[in-house]
């Protein structure tokens, strides 16, 4: 930031999701620019001073489209945040090739595509800082969630891949992996058979359990967290890194 009058500004994806909303908010609470991009909706509370973009990131084209609405709107960013994820639920063997294609497109492409356009106005700023949303399940995962878990794995490794090429460009790349965090995608996954319960809260109570510290994150949890890595003024020494926050979950054996 080149002076205290300039705002910020930060593209974030799957804006309209829960981790997404939180995101949103923490940023325009902390006065940056906010740019939301989401196939959904997000509704009339989006920040006033920032840009909602309705639309799908598993088409390229859309995001080409998505990043010139960006650089009109504010041709300087600052950074970027992909979140923006879907996830099939099914055994391995009943995924057909055009949901696993859908899941690779929506979760791994689009960072792929996103960053690639995200480059050039980083460049113009003179720095930058992308924000990968990835998984747990890049780490450890379960079964039926194949797909989503390749997706994920697959940022993981992206990420590092992008923190040394970008580098010269004194832009950083880290990733967080949430665990099991209440959002919408993890009630709608909660029938996959992974867990026991008679209904959804039953189900929570269990999944609540399996962590360390006995309960489920809360989206805005994960917010602070992407902020942290966003902020040069927080983790300027920070790239090429994966943060896990999921309650001690992964610290613990599976055998214990």
């Amino acid at each position: 930031m080149n002076s205290g009058s300039i705002s910020k500004t930060v593209l974030i994806t799957g804006a309209a999701g829960g981790i997404g909303r939180a995101t949103v908010a923490l940023f325009a609470q902390s006065g940056w620019r906010v740019i939301g991009v989401d196939r959904s909706e997000f509704g009339a509370d989006f920040p006033a001073n920032g840009l909602f973009i309705q639309s799908d990131v598993s088409v390229a084209e859309n995001i080409e489209f998505i990043f010139s609405k960006a650089k009109a709107f504010n041709d300087r960013l600052d950074a970027l945040v992909n979140n923006a994820a879907v996830q099939v639920a099914k055994p391995l063997l009943e995924t057909s090739l055009e949901e696993w294609n859908l899941v690779l497109a929506s979760n791994l492409s689009s960072v792929f595509l996103a960053v690639k356009l995200a480059h050039p106005l980083f460049k113009i700023t003179g720095s930058g800082a992308v924000v990968n949303v990835s998984s747990v399940h890049a780490i450890a995962t379960s079964a039926n969630i194949a797909a989503y878990a390749a997706s994920k794995g697959g940022i993981l490794a992206l990420t590092r891949a992008m923190a040394i090429e970008f580098a010269p460009d004194n832009i950083r790349v880290n990733a967080v992996l949430p665990g099991a965090v209440d959002t919408p995608m993890l009630r709608a996954g909660l029938n996959r058979g992974h867990l026991n319960g008679s209904d959804i809260a039953e189900r929570l109570d269990n999944l609540a359990r399996k962590t360390v510290n006995g309960r489920i994150g809360k989206p805005e949890e994960i917010a602070h967290a992407i902020y942290f890595l966003a902020d040069e003024g927080q983790s300027s020494f920070m790239t090429g890194q994966a943060l896990v926050i999921d309650g001690g979950a992964t610290a613990r054996l599976s055998t214990e």
